[in-house]
């Protein structure tokens, strides 16, 4: 019986072992680098989103995020700190050099902090563009936001000689909170007088960093045991720096300045189409990469072309410049400034005075532009360059038969005729049966069907007035 048990111990023991021979070798781990080394926004977020998902279909055994940022929006901060906290895979962060303000909070939702040495972490208060802090109660919201982050990190019960019992915590929240509060104190470290920010040996002596490393390399070999390995960088796509291009505040007051400037020149020049083609491409080029990284809803671009919509409508349909047009504008302008603004749906809740500040610079920045663009090109258009070649440089005089006058208009003073369009006061009217453009002579505006009379013709225009008004 003995002999037949040895016998099958040592039969299991040699079926593993040529399974472990024969068998694969476990696969070199994958470790994904994604860096994030500027101003954290829209651009970050999209970035991150993207270098998660690709790791995640690499199979990747953890990912590394490289930090040197001195932080960026607290929304886009909040998105990457949910997407680490939630995420299946490990998620290690490797400060270079920086992990301020809201690269804190990314940092301390990450499963591990290593930091080389001389870098620095904390300092979350949330400031404006100026760098002035914000009213409290963003504060507040910040404070608990990377007060929660610390204490997912978990903790450790201890039981005391006298029975009582001790949390340790991985992280102590409180130091995380200090980081936004000044008045937070934690006895040893900070006083009720700076806001706190942690240097390497310190966050190493507080629990704020698990080791002090000099590159990925040192983390993957020293601090997480792996000698085979590979290590793959997250390079963003050209289509990812296109959509960072076109989210540049120059670029967004360029783009800007063609849709207006697009949409006067057609109104000045209809049917040439060209400017309309121009306007058009520009407002896409505006909105969808703002759609794309989360800033532009869906809602605000239907404000902008429910603006095009009513100024359309109050141009070629509703007489007058009334009620219609300054809705028109106010929903025009109002869908490029919301476009601009981190707001979530109708919550503005995080939107600071700056952002619209600077939203509305940009916006006016285009229209001057457009201004700008307008009279540059009616002073050069055919006077030099391209547009000399094709614009026409023959003169009409009169001695070749030219009259600035034709003489059948000159006989048309005192006719009688009528209203074809709406005149807002320029319009047409028929008389005697061939249409001719006319100007409403008081400037009023007249509906058609309107009996009108030739009162003056002058530059090849004629001037009518109501027949009605003229009988009065």
């Amino acid at each position: 019986m003995k002999k037949i048990i040895l016998f099958l111990i040592f039969g299991a023991f040699l079926f593993s072992s040529n399974t472990v021979v024969g068998g694969d070798m476990p696969e070199t781990p994958l470790f994904y680098r994604i860096n994030i080394d500027k101003e954290i926004g829209a651009t970050t977020w999209r970035y991150m989103q993207k270098g998660y998902d690709e790791a995640r279909k690499a199979g990747a055994a953890a990912i590394i995020l490289r930090l040197n940022t001195y932080g960026g929006t607290v929304v886009h901060a909040d998105s990457i700190r949910t997407l680490i906290l939630n995420s299946s895979m490990p998620v290690y962060a490797f400060i270079d050099n920086n992990a301020a303000s809201a690269g804190a909070l990314i940092a301390i939702s990450c499963d591990s902090i290593y930091m080389r040495e001389g870098a620095n972490i904390g300092a979350a208060t949330v400031v404006n563009q100026t760098g002035k802090a914000m009213p409290d109660k963003y504060q507040s919201y910040m404070r608990a936001t990377i007060r929660s982050t610390a204490e997912a990190q978990g903790y450790d019960t201890v039981y005391t000689v006298s029975g009582d019992t001790e949390v340790h915590w991985r992280r102590n929240p409180q130091i995380a909170e200090a980081m936004v509060d000044e008045r937070i104190v934690v006895p040893g470290l900070c006083d009720s007088t700076k806001v706190l920010t942690l240097t390497a040996r310190e966050a190493l002596q507080w629990g704020y960093c698990e080791a002090i490393a000099e590159s990925v390399d040192d983390i993957i070999t020293s601090r997480l045991g792996y000698w085979q390995y590979k290590v793959e960088q997250f390079e963003p796509s050209f289509y990812d720096d296109l959509v960072g291009f076109l989210q540049n505040p120059v670029v967004q007051g360029i783009l800007i300045m063609l849709i207006i400037g697009g949409i006067y020149f057609e109104i000045q020049t209809p049917g040439v189409g060209f400017p309309l083609a121009v306007s058009v491409i520009a407002a896409i080029l505006y909105f969808a990469p703002l759609y794309l990284s989360g800033l532009a809803a869906s809602w605000e671009i239907l404000v902008f072309l429910l603006g095009i919509i009513l100024l359309v409508l109050e141009l070629l349909v509703i007489p007058g410049f009334g009620i219609a047009g300054i809705l028109g504008l106010i929903c025009f302008f109002g869908g490029l400034l919301l476009a601009l603004l981190n707001n979530t749906d109708f919550d503005f809740f995080w939107v600071p005075v700056d952002s619209i500040t600077r939203g509305s610079i940009v916006i006016l920045g285009g229209l001057l532009g457009t201004v700008l663009l307008s009279l540059f090109l009616m002073k050069r258009i055919g006077r030099k360059g391209l547009f000399y070649r094709v614009a026409l440089h023959a003169e009409q005089n009169i001695e070749d038969g030219y009259v600035a006058v034709s003489e059948h208009l000159t006989g048309m003073v005192g006719r009688e005729g009528v209203a074809v369009t709406v005149m807002r006061p320029s319009g047409k009217v028929r008389i005697d049966g061939d249409d001719y453009d006319a100007i409403s002579y008081y400037n009023t505006y007249l509906d058609p069907g309107t009996p009108v009379k030739v009162v003056k013709v002058e530059n090849m225009q004629l001037y009518v007035v109501s027949v009605n008004v003229d009988e009065k």
